[in-house]
């Protein structure tokens, strides 16, 4: 059997069940498109062949017996900010160039009890900062689209892994949009849960108050999957719910007569491309033509989503990083001849641009003359950017917006900071607010794929995954498969 790194993870799973495909088999295809791609792409950091083949080899002595969990057997990659023990963990930067993790992730953990199989580690930008992945220090990343274009960032290897079939499915993070804006960019689904539904434990911490781990994946079915795996309360993370994980799977094929999905007027701004609009009312339409209720709603805070976001988030992870000063973590500058030199030179030689920018900006904001002006008041919009949601879902089961302001653009082509921060412009207020959202692939514009985004109440993943399921079955019928053979 040809192209089994094509398969999802349901058609893998039948077909593993059948014993018609063998884990080791699988894996074997997988690690092969790696090979074969990833020296063009550079969607992988490290490629764990030998662990990857015998975590398949005691995968298929599972099955052998009988055993079947949703993903055994089943081939993965992570992001390379979520540690896995004895698999070097760098997320993309100097600092952590030689790190061997001593412990796994809690995501990682019940992805291994479940018997996944662990390929490797994804490329992304320095401490998931960025959203193009040109950030990181070991090279772009490339979309398997059009090479000279972004995959986005900062899960963009991730995004691009599965978009290139090395894997059945990854994991990212998504802070304020780094697993919803790579999938669009890269024709795949992206899941960001809502915040507290999946474990950080193990997560490297970018900002503290929105990090969460998601599943990209080659359709919705699989996001609802992998969510089912990764969910739960974690002892070892305060900030997980102790809310019991619904049967993901259970509606999803639900019809969506009935249901009222928000079409939010503040999400259309003068700026937003020509092509954005086309995909959002292809989506539009699609919804309505399913028997989806289409309902025009206002949330007027999301005006400041994009200024409070780039406030808190440089404020926490500068606290975050803190900790990479070369005594408890990271490269250490042994020539420095004081104190204060090797402070300036551990840090200064291994942080690139972007984490600095950041360090910098997240200091400042938290400085003693500027701390009530900017990141109290920031808070205080956050509030009413969550309330503005918890208000709007009293009324609707949904909110239809774009993913991204326009298609993925090309390397190098964005060298502002703020042209780069303002990519995440419809995607900052649903991290801000804690709700789950997810990106699936709509139309293509002038040969580029286009995601849509959807959004739910806090918890109604179950909701979320059966409406963004229906439509992603609709428009899939139209969407493009990639060939990389061509």
């Amino acid at each position: 059997m040809k192209d089994l790194n094509k398969l999802t993870i349901t058609e893998a799973r039948e077909l593993l069940d059948k014993k018609e495909i063998s884990a080791l088999d699988l894996t074997k295809a997988c690690l092969k498109q790696i090979e074969k791609f990833n020296p063009e792409l550079n969607a992988c950091l490290a490629i764990s062949s030998d662990l990857a083949l015998k975590q398949a080899k005691e995968a298929d002595k599972r099955i052998a017996k009988g055993e079947s969990t949703k993903l055994l057997g089943i081939p993965y990659l992570a992001k390379d900010n979520l540690l896995t023990k004895g698999v070097k963990t760098t997320a993309a930067s100097k600092v952590l160039e030689d790190y061997i993790a001593p412990y796994n992730a809690t995501a990682i953990s019940k992805l291994e009890k479940q018997g996944a199989i662990l390929l490797g580690k994804t490329n992304l930008d320095e401490f998931a900062h960025g959203a193009s992945t040109e950030n990181s220090a070991y090279g772009v990343v490339k979309n398997p689209w059009d090479t000279e274009r972004v995959p986005g960032g900062s899960s963009g290897g991730s995004a691009v892994a599965v978009a290139a079939d090395m894997c059945i499915f990854a994991l990212g993070s998504d802070t304020g949009g780094s697993v919803r804006q790579p999938a669009s960019f890269c024709n795949v689904v992206g899941l960001k849960p809502s915040y507290g539904r999946v474990s950080r434990y193990g997560l490297m911490s970018m900002t503290s108050s929105t990090d969460v781990i998601g599943p990209i994946t080659k359709n919705v079915e699989d996001s609802a999957i992998v969510l089912s795996v990764i969910s739960g309360n974690d002892k070892k993370d305060s900030s997980t719910s102790e809310k019991e994980v619904a049967n993901y799977l259970k509606n999803i094929n639900k019809p969506l007569k009935g249901k009222k999905i928000a079409w939010v007027k503040e999400y259309f701004p003068k700026t937003l491309s020509k092509e954005a609009k086309e995909s959002i009312l292809l989506a539009k339409e699609r919804l309505e033509s399913l028997g989806a209720e289409m309902v025009e709603i206002s949330l007027p805070a999301t005006e400041y989503a994009i200024s409070v976001y780039y406030i808190i988030t440089p404020a926490e992870l500068s606290s975050n990083l803190a900790r990479f000063d070369g005594v408890r973590f990271g490269f250490n500058y042994k020539e420095a001849k004081n104190i204060k030199q090797y402070y300036l030179e551990s840090r200064g030689r291994s942080f690139g641009p972007e984490a600095k920018r950041r360090i910098m900006l997240g200091t400042y904001v938290l400085s003693s003359g500027y701390y009530d002006d900017y990141y109290v008041r920031a808070q205080k919009f956050r509030t009413m950017i969550s309330r503005e949601f918890e208000d709007a879902f009293k009324k609707v089961d949904a909110i239809l917006a774009p993913t991204a302001p326009s298609p993925a653009f090309k390397i190098g082509e964005k060298t502002s900071p703020l042209d780069m921060y303002l990519e995440d412009q419809f995607l900052s207020a649903p991290s801000l607010a804690g709700i789950p959202s997810i990106s699936i692939p709509s139309k293509f514009v002038s040969n580029l794929p286009f995601g849509v985004q959807l959004m739910s109440a806090r918890f109604e993943e179950e909701k979320l995954l059966n409406i963004s399921n229906i439509l992603f079955d609709n428009l899939s019928k139209e969407n493009k498969k990639l060939n990389l053979s061509t």
